[in-house]
Order: C-alpha cells, then sequence, then structure tokens
C-alpha cells in the first residue's frame, strides 16, 4: 500500500510538471510571436519591396563612389610608390658611383704615403719638385671632402626616399583595405536587392528592374539630335552629349567606366573625356569640377547631381532629362531630372 501511495504521488507530480511545461512552453511561443499566424509579420506588398529595393540600390550606389574614390587614391599611391622605388634605384647608383670616387681618392692618397708635409719638404732632395706635389696632394685633399660630402648627401637622399617609399606602402595598404570594405558593402547591398527581386513576379518589379530594359528610351545607341547639341554651351559640352546618346542602352557595371559598361559617374567621366576633358573620377569630386549653375540655367552637357551625399550623377540635356546610368537592374537611359531628389549641378568648361 505505501509503495502504490509513493506511485501515485509520482504520476500525480509527473501530470504536474508537464502541465506547467505546457503552459511555460504557450506563454514562450505567445511572447515570441511563433504561437499562430495571428502574430506573424504581414505580408509586404510589391510597392514595399520595390521602394526597399531602390533604397539598397541608393546605398550600393554610395558606397561604389567611395570605392571609385578610393580606388583613385590606391592608384595615385601605387604611382607615387613606383616613382620612389625608381628614384631610390637611381639614388643607389649615384651612391655607388660616390663611393668608387671616394675610394679611388681614398687609395691614392695612402699610395702616396702619410708622412707630414713639413718633414717631406726637409729629407727630399727636390724642393721643387716637392713643392708642386704639395700642391696635388692639397687638391686632393679637397677632391676627397668634396666626395665625402657626395656620399653623405647621396646616404641622406636615400634615407629620405626609402622613408617616403614606406609612407606610400602604407598609405597603399590602407587605400586597399578601405576598398575591400565598400567592395564587400556593395555586394552585399546589390545581393539583398536581388534576393527582394527575385520574390516578385516579373510583372511586379517595376521600371527598375524588368521595365528598364525593355525602355524606348534602352535601345542601341542613338545620335544625338542636332537640336539637343547646337543648344550646348560650347563644343566640348556637345561632343560628351553626343557621346552619352551613344552609350545609351550600356549596361550598369559599378566601377565601370566604359566603353561598354559604366557607373552613373565613370559615364559621365568618359563622356568628358571623349571631349577631351579631364574630370574626376567620383560625383563628390566631380561636381566641385567645374562652374555651379542653378537649374532654371541649365543646359545640355551640364553635369546634374542628385541626393543629399551627391551619390548620384548625369548628363543634362534638354527639356527636364539627363542621360545616366541608374542601377544594376537598368542600362544607361533617357529619364527626368525630376525622378530622383535634385542636388546641384555644376557646367564644365
Amino acid at each position: 500500500m505505501a509503495a502504490h501511495r509513493r506511485t501515485g504521488k509520482r504520476t500525480a507530480g509527473g501530470r504536474t510538471a508537464r502541465a506547467a511545461a505546457t503552459v511555460a512552453l504557450a506563454g514562450a511561443a505567445a511572447a515570441t510571436g511563433l504561437d499562430g499566424p495571428a502574430l506573424a509579420e504581414p505580408q509586404r506588398t510589391p510597392e514595399q519591396v520595390r521602394a526597399d529595393v531602390a533604397r539598397l540600390y541608393r546605398e550600393a550606389e554610395a558606397a561604389t563612389e567611395k570605392y571609385n574614390g578610393a580606388k583613385e587614391k590606391a592608384e595615385s599611391a601605387q604611382r607615387r610608390l613606383r616613382a620612389l622605388q625608381d628614384e631610390t634605384a637611381r639614388g643607389k647608383a649615384r651612391l655607388d658611383d660616390a663611393r668608387e670616387a671616394l675610394g679611388s681618392v681614398a687609395a691614392a692618397q695612402y699610395r702616396g704615403g702619410g708622412l707630414d708635409p713639413a718633414l717631406q719638404l726637409i729629407l727630399t732632395d727636390d724642393p721643387d719638385g716637392y713643392l708642386e706635389g704639395a700642391a696635388l696632394a692639397e687638391r686632393v685633399g679637397s677632391r676627397q671632402k668634396a666626395q665625402v660630402g657626395r656620399v653623405r648627401s647621396r646616404l641622406r637622399e636615400i634615407e629620405q626616399l626609402r622613408g617616403a617609399a614606406r609612407a606610400e606602402a602604407e598609405s597603399l595598404t590602407s587605400h586597399r583595405a578601405e576598398l575591400e570594405r565598400h567592395r564587400k558593402t556593395i555586394t552585399g547591398k546589390l545581393t539583398a536587392a536581388r534576393r527582394l527581386l527575385a520574390d516578385l513576379a516579373p510583372g511586379q518589379r517595376g521600371s527598375g528592374a524588368g521595365q528598364a530594359a525593355r525602355s524606348s528610351d534602352a535601345g542601341a545607341g542613338p545620335a544625338a539630335p542636332v537640336s539637343v547639341t547646337s543648344r550646348a554651351p560650347g563644343p566640348r559640352a556637345a561632343e560628351a552629349v553626343a557621346y552619352a546618346y551613344e552609350k545609351i542602352g550600356s549596361p550598369y557595371v559599378w566601377g565601370a567606366t566604359g566603353p561598354d559598361a559604366f557607373d552613373c559617374s565613370g559615364l559621365v567621366q568618359a563622356a568628358y573625356h571623349s571631349a577631351g576633358v579631364a574630370l574626376p573620377r567620383t560625383t563628390y569630386a566631380q561636381i566641385a569640377a567645374g562652374r555651379r549653375v542653378a537649374r532654371s540655367e541649365l543646359l545640355p552637357g551640364d553635369l546634374v547631381f542628385f541626393y543629399s551625399g551627391i551619390s548620384h550623377v548625369g548628363i543634362y540635356v534638354g527639356d527636364g532629362r539627363m542621360i545616366h546610368a541608374p542601377n544594376p537592374s537598368a542600362p544607361v537611359r533617357l529619364a527626368p531630372v525630376d525622378e530622383m531628389p535634385f542636388a546641384g549641378a555644376t557646367r564644365v568648361s
């Protein structure tokens, strides 16, 4: 009987424990939103998804401009480093020549003996000949001092060049690390945008993905209308506009500067390069590369910039339109200037 009573207590206790565990799990599920569809995240509309995709593209483009700037700095540091290495090699050759010359002077002096000139004058059998030799020795001594000075100068030169090269090497390493950070940011955001778009039906993806490639503006690169180029403020601007028209339909590739693919600032740089004008690589540098103009004064060839961070640029072609490289889902195309928040404009001379 006692054993039976103990068994009953364990059974009752087991039921109590199981009931408590069930209540606890139910409470935890409710607290974490795992219990039933009532607490599930609401289904996002295609408009919301497209808005997120557009945001990711903007963030990727801002990172692209930072990548372009870091790449430009890295390439500049690489060029300076190579120049310093070349100059160091030339300096080393000059140092070797100076050392060789100094060694020749020292060897000649050693072979001539080290007696005091006054004693040599007393002992010599040919005072006149000695006086001529003493004058030569003085000249040799002066030449030796000059050679020593040159060697010291070359040594200082080498040390300065090596120090500058070390600084450039450190700068290059820093810029390459910055490049890699921006590269990861760009690829991460573009991957996220592609995943969001993949969840939408093709017809729901909007002009940013499906319709852009089929736009009548995204053709095979039409010739610029004379009515556009004739209104440009100069021949270089007209040529840049003509180049941009020819590139309509070219794909967007971040970091690209042509001739077959572009990002936004790469298209602008390439267009003006074709007209003989060297523009900086990034949007935030390009906006300072010319004379600022008001929106009401825009002419074909002017550079138009967008967003508060100056992260996007296009080439104005008149009638409220521009040619630009939008994002990876859309090729180079004509578009209204009003489709993005306007930040400023520059006229390149």
